[in-house]
């Protein structure tokens, strides 16, 4: 089991919760990570069959890529949320809370029925739900730093930063990105890009914000780009997301596209970057790929 320390709820009372709720099912070895990257390290060194992730989604995030530069079969994923977000714990119908998610990995453990997952590929980074271009990485990098500086993450500080950078930081008037499919032609003129691995976008107040209807793990990426970013567009999109369950969101300054295997998406400048809501800087061009039946998970 690997524990990010810094997790929101990642506390040692917890950890030993889930140590006992495991006892006598798993051989269970606790590694505490210790910088970011760690928990990458970890995964990539284990010779373990069953790797659980005791934290959120940044450390989801490393200990996937940690376990896809092991080659098949590689050991399965669990994981309790512990995080500000937990999406993908959440995307995979587990609890929120940290003792009722353990003992549902419990009895997935015991009866042996797992689930097998398709990951994005970002260049060479895995992600499982989610990667962006423009806006929304930039929202993403400042939540970052004031993290750093000691507040705590939270949907209203994401809706915070959101406004802010609207107002005052994010470029409204020179679209930088084109996206490139196979079998299309090229769409140019776009602001910010979220591809999703068929999983919600993310939640707010435990609602998920879908980019497309009835989300799964193994039917392609799907893409979501704004030509216009007034207020009133990103509100009537989030709005849809949040509300509307049985279509796509739909407007004239909406792109949307759905199943794809690959992509290209490219910056005229450089522009933010983000991976499963972790920053990673600027870049000036991302290729998306599906990777199918990638990992097998318990859920």
């Amino acid at each position: 089991m690997i524990v990010n320390r810094h997790a929101t709820s990642a506390t040692g009372p917890l950890c030993d919760l889930v140590a006992r709720s495991l006892a006598g099912l798993v051989e269970l070895e606790i590694e505490r990570t210790q910088y970011r990257g760690h928990a990458r390290e970890l995964a990539a060194a284990t010779n373990a069959e069953l790797v659980i992730v005791l934290g959120g989604d940044g450390s989801v995030n490393e200990v996937v890529n940690g376990l896809m530069s092991q080659q098949a079969p590689r050991p399965r994923l669990a994981v309790i949320p512990a995080g500000g977000g937990n999406v993908l714990a959440r995307g995979l119908g587990l609890p929120a809370n940290v003792s009722a998610a353990t003992h549902h990995v419990r009895e997935v453990i015991e009866s042996g029925k797992y689930r097998t997952i398709g990951l994005g590929l970002a260049g060479d980074r895995y992600f499982t739900f989610s990667a962006g271009l423009g806006m929304d990485a930039e929202v993403v990098g400042e939540v970052e730093r004031q993290r750093i500086a000691g507040r705590r993450e939270s949907a209203s500080l994401f809706l915070r930063t959101m406004t802010r950078l609207y107002f005052r930081g994010t470029d409204r008037r020179r679209p930088a990105l084109t996206l490139e499919r196979d079998g299309a032609s090229s769409a140019g003129q776009l602001f910010m890009c979220i591809v999703t691995n068929r999983s919600p976008w993310t939640y707010l107040r435990g609602r998920a914000l879908l980019p497309v209807p009835d989300p799964d793990f193994n039917s392609g990426l799907d893409v979501l780009a704004l030509r216009r970013i007034h207020f009133s567009t990103i509100l009537g999109v989030v709005g849809q997301m949040l509300w509307v369950r049985k279509r796509s969101p739909r407007g004239r300054d909406l792109l949307s596209a759905h199943g794809l295997e690959s992509m290209t998406l490219r910056s005229v400048r450089p522009i933010a970057f983000q991976v499963d809501g972790e920053y990673l800087g600027e870049t000036e061009a991302v290729k998306f790929q599906f990777v199918p039946d990638a990992l097998q998970v318990v859920a």
